[in-house]
């Protein structure tokens, strides 16, 4: 299914009063939250099939345990195939963490300077996005460039951009949101522009740098830039609320991962065994987070390490609405399981 079929998805849920909506899905919310808390991870992941989700995985890794996974619902419905917790999954946004870990080292390694400007290392975008020789890549990593993000471009998701170009040529000669450094707002343009610098620097693609720096070191085998890396039948299926296709043929893209992977590295982002050594992990933590949530159309994703348990939880979740309840669910699941894991950690 090409990206230009994904324009239903959009069309058919405006086309669904949102009177019905109002009334009926945040009574599923508040049953969501006030149901009785389950004793146990497996009781509350089957749950989420009756919350209006296709298929759920959860992967919980708490230190000194062998690691535990979950799944409910399915991977593909329209097959009927069972949700499998070792599916890859596309992790979207998530995917920002290994960007940002990728520049750490570069920085590390004096390829790369945080206080050089947009305008530095990709000249010809100098009158083309506004700002770009006070903008820093420091700004960039950190979210606070001003550059406008791509996605938020209207009706964007009716009909998503198969190339990096297609996507900046959204913001090229468009007016900042704000002037360099002076506010926050969360921008995938900014990612995609730290990717090009990195190619650039580089020479070549910046997942294979990923792969040498990060994946390899981690023995992370099930981590990928595209689907076009991996069997189609691995990959868990994606939908809409209102749309029947199989959204896992679009963002061709987009990072993937299983569960097992993306919890192996979010262990080793926040226990420090990613970096290089100290120095590396002090440039990390001045520039970026150390845990994300992911979201494009059939795909949410939440990846976190809770200190207080020692345990790294990571979620997937395949179906995704136009109002974005079934993210407040699939948040409210999520949180459900971590009062699980410090109840039964107590």
């Amino acid at each position: 299914m090409s990206s230009k079929k994904s324009k239903t998805i959009i069309r058919v849920v405006l086309a669904i009063g949102t009177i019905t909506s109002l009334f009926f899905v945040p009574w599923i919310i508040l049953k969501a939250s006030l149901m009785p808390l389950p004793d146990t991870v497996q009781e509350q992941v089957n749950r989420a099939t009756g919350l209006g989700f296709d298929g759920i995985i959860v992967y919980v890794d708490k230190k000194g345990n062998e690691p535990e996974f979950y799944a409910a619902g399915y991977k593909n419905k329209e097959e009927k195939i069972p949700a499998d917790p070792h599916s890859i999954f596309k992790i979207a946004s998530v995917s920002k963490l290994y960007h940002a870990v990728a520049i750490a080292k570069l920085v590390r390694e004096d390829q790369l300077s945080l206080d050089k400007s947009l305008a530095d290392y990709l000249p010809e975008l100098k009158e083309r996005i506004e700002n770009a020789e006070t903008i820093t890549l420091r700004m960039m990593v950190q979210h606070r460039s001003g550059i406008p993000n791509f996605t938020d471009t209207y009706m964007y998701w009716a009909a998503p951009k198969e190339t990096a170009e297609e996507n900046l040529a959204l913001v090229l000669d468009q007016p900042a949101n704000f002037a360099p450094g002076t506010d926050y707002e969360y921008s995938n343009t900014n990612y995609l522009l730290i990717d090009r610098i990195i190619q650039r620097v580089l020479g070549y693609d910046t997942f294979d740098y990923i792969q040498a720096k990060i994946l390899d070191p981690l023995q992370l085998k099930n981590t990928y830039a595209s689907i076009q890396d991996v069997d189609i039948d691995d990959v868990m299926s994606g939908y809409y609320v209102g749309y029947e296709g199989d959204l896992k043929y679009d963002n061709i893209d987009v990072m993937l991962a299983t569960a097992e992977d993306l919890g192996k590295f979010i262990r080793a982002l926040n226990d420090g065994s990613v970096f290089k050594d100290e120095k590396e992990q002090e440039i990390y933590s001045s520039i970026y987070r150390y845990e994300h949530t992911g979201l494009i159309p059939g795909y949410q994703s939440i990846a976190k390490y809770h200190k207080d348990i020692d345990t790294v939880v990571i979620q997937f979740t395949n179906t995704v609405d136009f109002e974005g309840y079934n993210w407040s669910l699939h948040e409210i699941i999520y949180n459900r399981i971590i009062k699980i894991l410090k109840k039964n950690n107590s």
